[in-house]
This record gives C-alpha cells, structure tokens and sequence, in this order.
C-alpha cells in the first residue's frame, strides 16, 4: 500500500501481486509486491479532468492481464539452429517456451501496454538465450551472422521506443539471469568494468559497497540515476545514450563510459580506455547510441565518484510563472558557480499535479502560495539538490538561492525535495493502475536550447492538448549552459492501441517541426525512428548507414526499423523543409 486509506468512495485499484506467468507480470511496471496508486485527492482531479464518476472505476476497462500467458506460435528455427545455441551456452540457458519468449518481447511504452491488455501479439523471438560470458555472445553473434538469424538483445527492459522489439523473430539475449558481473574495479583509475546487463542497483551497491568487496579506501556512486534505474541495465543506458536525474552534475551516460567491448557481425570490437585522446573520430561516442544495430555490447567500463552523500544540500523554490522561471534556470546554469546534482523545474500545468503529489496541498503552503501572489496554473515549482564536497556542494547550493530569491522565487525549504526523492523512481507504478480504467499515461522528451525552448514548450503542448479532457505536464531535467531537455507526460482518456500510436505520432511530428532533437535521452529504437532522417538530413544520415554496412552487412543485428536504416522511404516522415 502506497498511499493513506481514501475517506470515501475507492477505486477498485489492483493490490495484489500479479501471477507470476500472467500477462500483467509482463507489462505492469517493476516490483510485482509493490502498488501505487493516486491518493484521494489526485483521484478527484482525475474525475473532474477526465469527466469520469465514480461508477467508472466499480469495474476495469478491459482485461488486466491476470490470464495465463499461452501462444500458438510455435518457434520457427530449425533444431540444427537449437542444438548450435545448446552447444554454446547449455542447454538449461536457452528455451523456446511461450511466457520468457513474451518477456523479452516487448517494452514499457504506453503502446506497449494497450497491445499486450488487448492481446495483441505482434512480435516475438524464436528462442531466447540466457548468456553467462563474453565468449558466448561472440559466439552466437558469429552463428546468427553465418546463418542469417536475426538478433535481439534485452536488458532491462525499460525501452519506450520498442527497442527490444523482435521485428523479424530469430534470437532474443536476455542479460538478466547470467550477465551481471563485476569484472574488474580500479581505485586508482576510479573506474569499474561490468558485464553489460548489470543492473543500476547492483551496480551502485558494488560501488557503495567498495571497502567491503573489493577493499577499497572509501564509497563510490556511479551517479546515473534514472527514473527506471531500479530495472534498466547499464547495456541499456550505453546503447541508448541515456541520462539520469543526477546528470546536470555527473553527466549523462557518454560523459561516464570510459571504454566498451561489442561482439559485431565482423568480429570483437574494443574502445580506447583512455579519459581523452585526439586520434580520429572518437569510437567511443560513435558505438554508444547504435542501440544493438553493430553488435552487441558485452563490457563497459564506467568513471565513477567518490559517495558523499552527507554534502547533499537539497532545495526548492516556487517562480511566479514559465518565463521567470525559465530565466532564473538560464542563468543558474550559465553563472559558473557549478551545477546542481538534480535541477528540475516544472511548467504551471506540472506544478499544478506534481504540488499534490508532493503532498503540499496537505500543509499551509498550498493556501500560502496564493495568498502570496503564487497562482495555480501560473506557478513553476522549482527542486533539486547538489552533490559533491562538501565546501563546493554547499556553493552551488548558494548560488541557486541565491539567484532564486533574484528572480522572486519563494523558497519551499527541502520538503518538497524530499517528497520528489521518495517517489522518484515509482511513479512509473501509477500507470498500470490508471490504466486499468482506461486512463493512458506516457512521456516523450526532447533537446531545446534556450533560445527555442518557449517555442518548443508552446507548439507541442498544443498538438498534446489537441485531445480534449487531457493533462500535459512539462519540466526540464537535463540541463546545460546552451539549453535542456523537455520531458512531457500527457495523461489521457484512451485504451486502444492504435489510437495511442497515432496520438503519439502527431506528437513527434510537432518535436520535430519545432526545431527540438528527436530525444534527450531516451533514443531513437522503432517507434522514433522514422522521423530520425528527417532530423538528421540525408547526407548526416548516411554516415549511420555507412557504419551500419560495415559492422553488419546483412542487416541481422536489431532488424525490423531500428535507428531506421531498414525502412522504406515511404516509412519514413520527413518534416523539414531544408531536407538535403
């Protein structure tokens, strides 16, 4: 149970644990022991936004996954395929079985969701195969090149751009079970090398832990946190070029990998371990974002920092409206006082939610911010916290306040932080539950500089808001002296899938004609990936195909529209009007 009893009437909300070979075990988010759901008041602005009563939520709006998952698709590869796999990994580490084949076949999208809810099974892998070691992936990799199998890789499983989507069938790699290690650790270096489908929490107990496991002289964080932290792997942060909520200090993920290895169609491919070099094109940044369309990433190794958690000064701050806000940001990130840890700052239509969810509306604040000239759907709540040591972490915090109070912003003390901190990485849960009364909740993001960032914010949160009856939040989480990233999350009355997958076009296609990046940090996978060409230009473009025919000429590595480079030109949408 997550939040306080409800006075009156109460939704008929999931509280158990789904079964373990159910549908839901599938799509629902995370932890199958932990609910979350809207406390009482949330549950009443639903109503009210969404023109819902309470009879719509005595019964679910469709199937909630609790049934038996049982396929009629029969594995389409030939036993002498099989028996090559049995070979290499053993054969308790492979199966063809209908529940771990569904597992790894799909993502976390909100398209995702409504198509297994609906039972539509689109895409599966013929087998899926538990590696344990480097040398068995370079194996496969080799046998699925020789035989023209198509290949897939699943790491956590938090993709919401289908990335892990089997398109064309063949192989699936599930990293979860056998290819989490620590391979190696290096105080002097402050490095850690890992098997790529090491989880974000088993990687950051190694690090935290590091007296105890490898004796080490004190505690390190990897300091990549983002919201699916707690079921992402690091494979999937490399290969997506993925950023966490601590970014704006430590950095996105390409400014922590120091070196990979991928096992590609040509043969093992290893990155330079060196912190900086002038030899070319740097390879290091060329592989990361190839979203398993070269090979398959099998080590990482990440910097790390020393864990302070004691220096960390929290802060927030309410602004009067988006501009102000805006600016107070611009500036706090050009000052060159150092950068906040987390920076997070959310529009009037997010403040408006997120105030609630934070449980301000349960004190004297929420009456305060009014009576001081703070008005609801105006206000822009403003949180974060710095790291560091101790004497530089305390100055940024200063210089945040500081220019805060400059542009009349009211400071909330570190409650609110500290409410955002507890419920940073379940959120996600709150969808499955909605979701189960037919209320869709998803995100889209993308990169602004400052200078367009109020275009940007103003034209796709119209064509968001162009379905009636539908909450469109905004913040920035990422953010650089040049510009940020904008994270959306619309909230909305809809079940079906393929409404959901054209609503969502419709809000790629304004990213794009507003002059924003595709994605911050999320990447590209199948369902972005039309509208990547169109971004890039022709000419740009051809440099990912170019290294796409070199590492993988025969197209068998993350098939089916991934990045598109095997799409038609009729499947892909081109917007701008300067396209080369």
């Amino acid at each position: 149970m997550s939040t306080k009893p409800y006075k009156g009437f109460e939704p008929k909300w999931v509280k158990e644990a789904a079964p373990g070979d159910s549908y839901r075990s599938i799509f629902r988010w995370g932890d199958p022991d932990f609910v979350k759901y809207p406390k009482e008041s949330l549950y009443h602005m639903m109503k009210e936004k969404f023109q819902m009563t309470d009879d719509d939520f005595r019964q679910y709006a469709g199937d909630i996954g609790m049934g038996k998952v049982k396929l009629d698709a029969p594995c389409r590869l030939a036993e002498e395929h099989l028996a090559a796999f049995e070979k290499i990994v053993g054969k308790e580490n492979l199966t063809t079985e209908d529940y771990p084949r569904l597992a790894v076949a799909y993502g976390k999208t909100g398209y995702d969701a409504a198509r297994l809810r609906q039972r539509k099974i689109e895409n599966l892998p013929d087998v899926v195969i538990w590696p344990g070691e480097t040398k068995e992936i370079e194996r496969i990799v080799a046998y699925c090149t020789k035989h023209h199998i198509p290949l897939y890789v699943y790491g956590g499983g938090s993709s919401v751009t289908r990335g892990v989507e089997p398109v064309k069938g063949g192989v699936s790699l599930d990293m979860r079970r056998r290819f989490g290690r620590v391979l190696s650790f290096n105080e002097t270096d402050q490095t850690i090398t890992v098997q790529s489908g090491i989880s974000g929490p088993a990687l950051e107990a190694a690090l935290n832990e590091a007296p105890e496991r490898f004796g080490a002289k004190r505690r390190y964080t990897c300091g990549h946190f983002p919201q699916s932290f707690e079921y992402s792997s690091v494979g999937g942060w490399v290969v997506t070029r993925g950023a966490g909520q601590n970014s704006t200090y430590y950095g996105c993920i390409t400014d922590i990998v120091l070196s990979q290895k991928y096992a590609t169609p040509i043969g093992r491919i290893k990155t330079s371990h060196y912190p900086r070099q002038a030899t070319g094109p740097d390879l290091n940044q060329i592989m990361m974002g190839s979203e398993g369309t070269f090979g398959v990433l099998t080590e990482v190794t990440l910097k790390v920092f020393r864990y302070m958690p004691q220096n960390r000064k929290r802060f927030s701050f309410i602004f009067k409206n988006w501009k102000i806000a805006r600016a107070a940001a611009r500036e706090m990130m050009q000052c060159e006082a150092g950068c906040a840890s987390v920076f997070r700052l959310s529009d009037p239509e997010e403040t408006n939610l997120m105030l609630r969810l934070y449980n301000v509306d349960e004190t004297p604040l929420w009456n305060l911010l009014s009576m001081r000239g703070y008005e609801d759907m105006k206000r822009c709540l403003f949180l974060g916290f710095t790291d560091g040591e101790k004497g530089f972490s305390r100055n940024v915090a200063r210089n945040i306040c500081r220019i805060a109070r400059k542009y009349g912003g009211m400071s909330l003390t570190s409650f609110v932080t500290k409410s955002w901190e507890k419920g940073r990485f379940n959120d996600p849960y709150l969808r499955d539950t909605m979701l189960d009364f037919g209320i869709m909740t998803d995100t889209l993001e993308c990169t602004v500089n400052w200078s367009n960032m109020a275009r940007v914010h103003r034209e796709v949160r119209k064509v968001c808001h162009a379905l009636p009856n539908t909450i469109v939040t905004t913040h920035m989480s990422h953010c650089y002296p040049q510009g940020a990233n904008l994270y959306f999350i619309f909230i909305t009355r809809m079940s079906d899938a393929e409404e959901f997958k054209k609503y969502h076009a419709t809000i790629l296609d304004a990213i794009q004609k507003s002059g924003a990046a595709m994605s911050h940090h999320h990447g590209i996978g199948k369902m972005f990936a039309p509208w990547l060409e169109g971004q890039t230009g022709r000419k740009e473009y051809g440099v990912f195909r170019a290294l796409k025919d070199y590492f993988d000429p025969d197209y068998n590595m993350n098939p089916g529209g991934t990045l598109g480079l095997d799409l038609t030109e009729e499947e892909k949408r081109f917007l701008r009007e300067d396209i080369q």
